[in-house]
């Protein structure tokens, strides 16, 4: 069924990679107690003595442009492994170790992390925020015959070329008709759009966007802009020119940072589109202060799991390293609540294998169901979580924080 999928997406289009999008470039293997800090909650069960342990790889960039991203993501699987550290596997308890590598966000560094990771002894493995790394592993994830869970990945082909492959995020093509429609509810006819040259992940998500607001009725100018770019005024004045009402741009944060400035400067009056890229406090941060208005689709809102919610905050704010791999606050990006629900989704599969094997935690992915903070995570025939909606959420430019504003499918 990958296969037949993966073909029709060849034929359809040519696109590929797609994310979602400091530190060294491999960080030695723990349990909790890293580079980002964990303070184990009371209630946490103890570690058993012994020689039983069951090996969890995250394969996430902490360097790069989606550095980051990769942070907040392993932030989320680090505090998961605070309040459960351990795992029950055919009536024995095992002390479970994450052992972290840093694929520095390119799909080029991809295979040698990929196989880094993989020969750590791991049972499964976790990530990448970003796809074209994240593609770029998962030849070796199969070849190795170790399963991988992807967190944010949003290109269709993540699972449709890896059978290795499953993944917990909605796709990317859901994610650019969802904002294509969320744009003509606000009434929108001529829509911009704004990607790097180069960058699979912002050229797919453009060309779903475009496709979907076409077939609703409207207009679509497009630009592309080069990698290294620091001034976007003319791109601002070209979408103003051609009376756009909204602006997409699927880029990384420090873009998005620098779209929000010219947007600014410029008097830009309509709407800045992100997608899952620019959920992330520095990007919200950005537009205190400035007369901008920024709307996103993400996975996960603060307030839909109080209980999260004050967990990790308590734990970000325990640990000096985690809260500035979280951008210098406590505010919960939706990709750390994935990768929470990510490291548990690992667990239930590792339980329902009964081993730690990686051969046999594959075999089992498929039929695992977890209720998580994001919502209940099953796998459709593909490896994709059976996802149809996003939450939109806008910048508070007085507070700095993400506002709710609904929650969005495809219409």
């Amino acid at each position: 069924m990958k296969k037949i999928l993966s073909a029709a997406l060849s034929m359809a289009m040519v696109l590929s990679l797609a994310a979602c999008g400091g530190g060294n470039n491999s960080t030695p293997s723990t349990s909790g107690n890293n580079a980002a800090g964990s303070t184990p909650a009371a209630s946490t069960p103890a570690a058993p003595t012994g020689d039983k342990v069951v090996k969890i790889g995250v394969f996430e960039p902490q360097t790069g442009d989606n550095g980051p991203g990769g942070k907040q993501e392993i932030l989320g699987m680090q505090y998961a492994h605070s309040v459960q550290p351990t795992v029950e596997i055919g009536g024995e308890t095992y002390e479970v170790k994450l052992e972290i590598v840093d694929n520095r966000t390119t799909p080029e560094n991809g295979p040698s992390a990929a196989a880094e990771v993989v020969n750590r002894g791991v049972s499964v493995i976790l990530g990448s925020y970003g796809s074209g790394v994240s593609m770029a592993g998962g030849a070796v994830f199969q070849e190795a015959g170790v399963p991988a869970i992807g967190v944010t990945c949003t290109n269709p082909q993540v699972t449709a070329d890896c059978d290795a492959y499953f993944r917990i995020c909605f796709t990317d093509p859901f994610q650019g008709p969802a904002l294509a429609s969320y744009a003509k509810e606000l009434g929108v006819d001529t829509a911009y759009t704004l990607a790097m040259l180069g960058s699979d992940y912002d050229q797919g998500l453009v060309h779903y966007f475009k496709e979907a607001f076409e077939a609703l009725g409207g207009t679509v100018i497009s630009e592309d802009f080069p990698e290294g770019s620091a001034n976007f005024v003319s791109y601002i004045n070209n979408a103003k020119s051609a009376g756009a009402g909204v602006i997409f741009a699927p880029v990384s944060t420090n873009y998005a940072q620098l779209i929000i400035e010219a947007a600014s400067a410029q008097g830009f009056e309509g709407s800045l589109l992100g997608s899952d890229t620019w959920d992330n406090n520095m990007v919200c941060e950005s537009t205190v202060g400035k007369n901008v208005n920024v709307a996103v689709t993400t996975f996960y809102q603060e307030g839909g799991n109080p209980e999260f919610d004050a967990g990790i905050k308590e734990w970000i704010n325990a640990n000096a390293d985690a809260k500035t791999n979280n951008g210098g606050n406590d505010m919960i990006s939706a990709v750390t609540a994935m990768g929470y629900d990510a490291y548990f989704t690992a667990l239930e599969a590792i339980k329902a294998a009964g081993t730690t094997d990686p051969k046999a935690v594959m075999e089992a992915l498929p039929g695992v169901s977890y209720n998580g903070v994001t919502g209940l995570i099953e796998f459709d025939d593909i490896g994709d979580a059976k996802r149809d909606a996003a939450y939109i959420k806008a910048a508070n430019t007085t507070t700095g924080v993400w506002d709710f504003v609904k929650v969005q499918g495809v219409g």
